[in-house]
């Protein structure tokens, strides 16, 4: 019954009549009835036959009817809404990831990596409509993933993070914005975006990080960096032991915000400074936030009529009252 609705519950003030209907219909079997005067009715008295008795279920019928009708006017019908969603505008996005040596340090926990995993697979979980891909670099730069609208592609990608000691150990920034502007150059997305991450000073790679920012700049694709590490001192890996475990020591925090906040005030995009695994989620809550994706909503109701039984009902209860008013209460009407 919850779902139930009344296309015109106007019509349910037709049952202030009933009363009346009741008032005319009690005030016409008195009309019609005949009178007889005598002296004593004790003759009379258990005298009255059933079919006397229910005579007053006719005027039962026309008010059941009556208040059929009453509802079926009213039209209850239940509606079934499905939605759609259909992104009229979308983005797209990609992440280039610094995974030297140096984003094991610990100052964020467990290090800066995992941190890092844990955060971006929330973003883009909260990213259902838009396309995105994934860039790793420390001196070169390779497409782990290009963009996408398979999460579970990207999902999986940014789980499989690790450093890579195939790649030369080194931090090169504008490799890894060139070859994150390589993957979206060719977009038609309203919106092109690339987070870079990175935790060090640019020292490897043969593109400069401003030539890369002027590429973007040129295709229309805006660079939100984020640079990731405490202030000032953190354990920093600096040798593999015998047993394949790293060996640490506390070293300097050292990157070059100078570079990153010139990357995005180039390309219209920000610079953001993750000191904690808080600030860094934080960081991440605020992109999604600034880049939104326009999502048209579409919602189709399906009714399905009701009143047809309350207009059989009301239907077969004047044929009935009909009937047995033209045959077994003729004698008595």
């Amino acid at each position: 019954m919850d779902k139930i609705t009344f296309l015109n519950p106007e019509f349910f003030w037709l049952f202030l009549l009933i009363p009346v209907a009741v008032v005319w219909l009690f005030w016409k079997k008195n009309q019609t009835t005949a009178t007889l005067k005598i002296s004593s009715i004790q003759g009379f008295k258990n005298s009255k036959s059933l079919l006397v008795k229910l005579k007053p279920i006719l005027n039962v019928f026309r008010v059941l009817a009556l208040s059929s009708l009453i509802v079926a006017m009213a039209r209850p019908r239940t509606v079934d809404v499905s939605n759609r969603t259909k992104t009229t505008k979308g983005i797209d996005i990609v992440m280039a990831v610094d995974v030297s040596g140096s984003m094991l340090a610990k100052d964020l926990k467990p290090n800066r990596m995992e941190a890092l995993k844990r955060v971006a697979a929330d973003f883009v979980e909260e990213r259902p409509n838009d396309r995105i891909g994934l860039v790793v670099y420390a001196s070169e730069a390779y497409t782990k993933t290009p963009v996408t609208s398979d999460k579970a592609v990207i999902l999986d990608a940014i789980n499989g993070i690790k450093y890579d000691n195939v790649l030369q150990d080194g931090t090169g920034i504008g490799m890894g914005l060139a070859t994150a502007v390589n993957r979206l150059k060719d977009s038609k997305a309203k919106s092109k975006i690339v987070i870079l991450l990175t935790d060090g000073v640019n020292n490897a790679g043969f593109i400069e990080p401003e030539t890369a920012s002027g590429i973007a700049k040129q295709y229309g694709i805006k660079v939100y960096t984020i640079g990731i590490g405490s202030n000032g001192m953190a354990m920093f890996p600096y040798a593999v032991a015998p047993n394949g475990q790293f060996l640490f020591q506390m070293m300097k925090v050292e990157i070059d915000e100078q570079l990153l906040k010139s990357i995005a005030r180039k390309t219209d995009g920000k610079y953001f400074r993750a000191t904690s695994n808080s600030k860094l989620a934080e960081i991440y809550a605020s992109i999604n936030k600034l880049e939104t994706t326009e999502i048209e909503e579409l919602k189709f109701y399906d009714y399905d009529e009701k009143f047809r039984p309350f207009v059989w009902f009301a239907g077969f209860l004047l044929l009935l009252e009909i009937g047995l008013r033209k045959t077994v209460f003729k004698s008595f009407i």
